[in-house]
């Protein structure tokens, strides 16, 4: 290990070393790697997308604790999550591949912590495109709204919802290189995004909110009266959004120089986030005119509201297609990385029906069938916002706790390794260990946090249905793997016949 205090590197690897790392850790290379290393940053940062996760959840924090908790808590959250992100690098310079978190976790601690890790990280991320999408389709009705006095019933904005899900897998059909374009438009977009509506909140208003409110006003609307448990409940906002900066490592076989570019991307998409998303979240409530009837906004978003009340109709609806905009490239980026996890999970055999996700288009090197399973699952699970107003509290939080421990299993195997985990060209240095161990409870702190009633009365609608999720998901786990763990292969030989491994062995694969 490095004994520098700064993250260490190596020179670029070439692609033809990319491609032999990734045979010794048991794959044929079937994806195209056509992505490079600011693409590879941008789809994590496409994913955590500030204009998506702040946004919609804007209004929920505004009731948790309100502004204090929404500033105070975006920035204690970012550092904690820079630890979390920058200790999962380390372990991803070491086993660039699609599948990831449970490959690093089979790899450091077994079989059985690579399914449970893999079957976790799948959660996460297909709850993540049903939150992501589903957000997209509530502002796209408020601009509708804005616009042309459209109502965004339920059933209405199912439907759009749907429609974007489709977008997004005709997107994701046509080969990484697109999605790697699209992802780099998107980060000019976001920062430009944030730059203007900030901007423009700052210049355009006659009123603005004290610097006293802003960071330290207090609101609780949750029913419950402890304010550490609503401040706590209220890191939620901060925590959803920085979620989803593991696409960099499943996007890993398709990206040039992926042992220091699918790390650098981890780390650098959450540091810029974390200062673009406080500038964003200070700038709104700055500008707020009115507090309770932002809240209660006729659009059904809160932030929609103070675009509305600060810029007047025509200035809300431009900046709301912007963050429209923002919502839809980060949803295709999540489609992107979930449908890389479906792949590589099938290809070791975990799934039902792994021989159908885990084929590869000839023509452009893309998993077809795992794009379509990962939209259509997510449609699936936004189906109960139908018939419930909290059922999209719901999703957001099967993201969260899906996800979140999927972060912390492969660093705590690779602390428990201790001296036998080879680290890659990317490392901490003698500072992996404290920033691991930071990382670790931080995460373990969380999980337990959002598996709390965010709201009072606790009823069948206020039930943070997340605890259930996770049980769900153990429960399924583990009944599967008594029927698939004798077909379910260990990385290193999952993909090859025993002809294909003995050619491996001999350099000829």
């Amino acid at each position: 290990m490095s004994p520098s205090p700064e993250p260490s590197t190596s020179p670029g690897v070439p692609q033809d070393d990319e491609e032999r790392r990734l045979r010794e850790l048991g794959y044929r290379p079937v994806l195209a790697r056509r992505m490079g290393g600011f693409g590879n940053f941008a789809i994590s940062f496409s994913v955590i997308s500030i204009l998506s996760g702040c946004m919609t959840l804007y209004g929920f924090g505004m009731g948790a604790g309100g502004p204090a908790v929404m500033l105070w808590g975006w920035a204690g959250v970012g550092l904690f999550v820079l630890c979390v992100g920058l200790a999962l690098a380390e372990v991803t310079s070491a086993y660039p591949t699609s599948g990831a978190l449970y490959y690093m976790a089979d790899r450091l601690g077994g079989r059985r912590w690579g399914w449970y890790t893999g079957w976790l990280n799948l959660l996460g991320l297909l709850g993540a495109i049903a939150g992501i999408d589903y957000g997209a389709a509530l502002f796209t009705g408020a601009f509708m709204n804005l616009q042309w006095g459209f109502e965004p019933t339920p059933e209405k904005t199912m439907l759009i919802f749907m429609v974007i899900l489709l977008l997004h897998a005709v997107l994701n059909l046509f080969g990484v290189r697109l999605v790697s374009v699209l992802n780099s438009i998107s980060v000019w977009w976001h920062l430009a995004g944030v730059a203007i509506i900030v901007g423009a909140l700052a210049i355009v208003p006659d009123h603005h909110q004290s610097p006293s409110f802003v960071f330290t006003e207090f609101v609780n609307e949750t029913g419950w009266s402890n304010p550490v448990y609503v401040a706590a409940i209220g890191l939620l906002l901060a925590q959803y959004t920085f979620s989803g900066y593991d696409a960099s490592a499943h996007l890993s076989e398709e990206t040039s120089n992926a042992s220091v570019s699918a790390a650098k991307g981890i780390v650098r998409s959450i540091w810029v986030s974390w200062i673009a998303g406080f500038v964003l979240l200070a700038g709104l409530t700055f500008a707020i005119q009115d507090y309770d009837a932002t809240r209660a906004s006729e659009t059904g978003v809160p932030p929609a509201q103070i675009l509305l009340d600060g810029l007047g109709t025509d200035g809300a609806s431009a900046l709301l297609l912007v963050v429209i905009v923002a919502q839809l490239f980060c949803g295709n980026a999540e489609v992107a990385a979930a449908s890389r996890m479906v792949f590589a999970f099938s290809r070791d055999k975990a799934l039902p029906g792994s021989a159908l996700w885990r084929t590869v288009s000839a023509r452009t090197q893309t998993p077809v069938a795992a794009v379509w399973l990962s939209v259509a699952v997510a449609c699936v699970l936004a189906l109960p916002s139908l018939y419930s107003t909290t059922a999209y509290g719901a999703v957001t939080a099967i993201n969260v706790i899906g996800i979140t421990p999927a972060y912390a299993i492969p660093v705590l195997l690779r602390l428990r390794a201790g001296d036998r985990f080879q680290p890659g060209p990317w490392n901490l240095g003698r500072w992996s260990r404290p920033v691991g161990w930071i990382a670790v409870v931080w995460v373990a702190c969380v999980t337990v946090l959002f598996c709390l009633p965010q709201s009072s009365p606790v009823t069948a609608d206020t039930m943070n249905y997340a605890s259930v999720a996770l049980a769900v998901v153990l429960i399924l786990a583990t009944v599967w793997w008594f029927v698939a763990r004798r077909s379910y292969g260990t990385p290193t030989t999952a993909a090859y016949t025993d002809r294909e491994q003995a050619e491996l062995a001999e350099g000829i694969v």
